[in-house]
């Protein structure tokens, strides 16, 4: 299964997004913070960080996003985007990571405070069951409009869903780390959470049946993203759940 996105003008994401409740214009200097991962697990190329990067200065509503890669590494990681965040003082955040057989965008709901690596590390570390930060609460919801922003992209064509784990690797270490850092310690960080995306093609002809999606798909849902979360004050009350 490989999404590309169906044919729509970059100009209509945002006049999808004014259907929900919205701020007042962002201000003029506001930097978004947008962040993905180097490769992993043997892979030569990490989708995130190949979409983020694409995004490198791009502008919209008065704020300018600026992208950073993070190792994937446990620790680090936060090191990595706590100097980010200490360096462009970003009033949004939104980190990026590959999630390796799934076929749609996935809004992160929850991050859970536990590292258990299926896998290790880019350091060669592998943490079972230790917490993410030591002492704090065992979890944290996103404070992204995660359902506001699903009902855009489906409405641009994007497969998407809210997804309720994150995983317990890098991804979510760095997630619990963004959003504990949101609850004890004052601005510039107002909003922000994390989504997973699918693998690109060129990974998934590799490993045949898994899904993918092409890059231009991801970088286009990545703007609509940064629309929405810019525009939307309160999330649209409608279901994100599962069965199971």
């Amino acid at each position: 299964m490989h999404w590309r996105l169906r044919a729509a003008s970059a100009s209509a994401w945002p006049a999808r997004a004014s259907r929900w409740p919205r701020r007042p214009e962002v201000a003029i200097g506001v930097n978004v913070l947008l962040t993905g991962f180097e490769p992993f697990d043997g892979q030569t190329l990490n989708p995130s960080w190949e979409a983020a990067r694409a995004l490198d200065g791009w502008r919209c509503e008065g704020a300018v996003v600026r992208s950073r890669r993070i190792c994937c590494v446990f620790g680090a990681a936060l090191r990595e985007l706590d100097a980010a965040i200490d360096e462009l003082q970003p009033q949004l955040v939104l980190a990026i990571g590959q999630a390796g057989g799934r076929s749609e965008i996935s809004l992160e709901r929850v991050a859970i405070n536990v590292d258990d690596g299926r896998i290790c590390d880019n350091a060669g570390c592998q943490p079972i069951d230790v917490p993410v930060v030591a002492g704090a609460p065992a979890a944290y919801f996103s404070s992204l409009p995660i359902k506001a922003m699903v009902r855009d992209l489906r409405a641009a064509g994007v497969p998407a869903a809210v997804s309720n784990t994150a995983g317990t690797f890098v991804c979510n270490h760095l997630f619990f780390g963004l959003m504990h850092r949101m609850a004890t310690r004052a601005v510039p960080v107002l909003r922000g959470g994390f989504i997973h995306i699918p693998y690109l093609p060129e990974q998934a002809a590799l490993l045949p049946g898994v899904p993918s999606m092409a890059l231009d798909t991801v970088i286009a849902a990545l703007r609509i993203a940064v629309a929405t979360a810019l525009s939307v004050r309160e999330d649209v009350r409608e279901t994100g759940g599962q069965l199971s």
